[in-house]
């Protein structure tokens, strides 16, 4: 191992999505990420408190940019004219990242522990956001049902965004599925 090199945390990551890949996420351990990244198992558990938060460590970045984004959405706006104004700001956060997101979607795809963490991450982001359109003024039960739709859009067109062959931004493809939102339910 050389003795000193940046970006240890970043390197972390990047072995840990290869190897996630090539092997399977159980399949790799700790002791293998760190040393495909040139870094000990203790410089792992510096940056990361297991393997699984590897995948889940842009978490409360993402959670308050998107919180954020809706409290400072103009008073007048409706809730999910609010939300959308959050789905905008995380949308550009993945710009440039779509490989990324590919090969990181492909493998909590491909494990139940990967994907019990994720819909965590998604349950808390709607608790998040369903709080912040409570500090707007919006009453109970618009505030969470807006939250919730808000973070169904964001899956279903992030999964849509991931596929093979989708080659559109994720901003468009999460604009269109919040315009197929609205028509469903009759607020076209």
């Amino acid at each position: 191992m050389s003795r000193w090199q940046p970006d240890a945390k970043g390197r972390l990551a990047k072995a840990a999505l290869e190897l996630y890949c090539e092997r399977g996420y159980e399949q790799t351990t700790v002791a293998e990420i760190a040393g495909r990244a040139g870094l000990t198992e203790r410089t792992f558990f510096r940056h990361y408190a297991d393997k699984r938060e590897v995948l889940f460590d842009g978490t409360a970045a993402l959670q308050e940019l998107f919180t954020s984004a809706v409290a400072a959405a103009p008073e007048e706006a409706a809730p999910i004219e609010a939300v959308a104004a959050g789905l905008e700001a995380v949308c550009a956060s993945f710009a440039g990242r779509t490989e990324f997101a590919r090969r990181r979607h492909f493998v909590i795809a491909a494990t139940a522990e990967l994907r019990e963490r994720e819909l965590i991450k998604l349950a808390t982001l709607a608790s998040a956001l369903a709080a912040t359109l409570r500090r707007r003024g919006v009453p109970e039960p618009a505030a969470g049902l807006t939250a919730e739709a808000g973070v169904a859009v964001f899956r279903i067109g992030f999964e849509r965004w991931v596929a093979p062959g989708e080659d559109r931004e994720l901003a468009q493809v999460v604009r269109e599925c919040l315009a197929g939102l609205r028509t469903a339910v009759g607020a076209a």
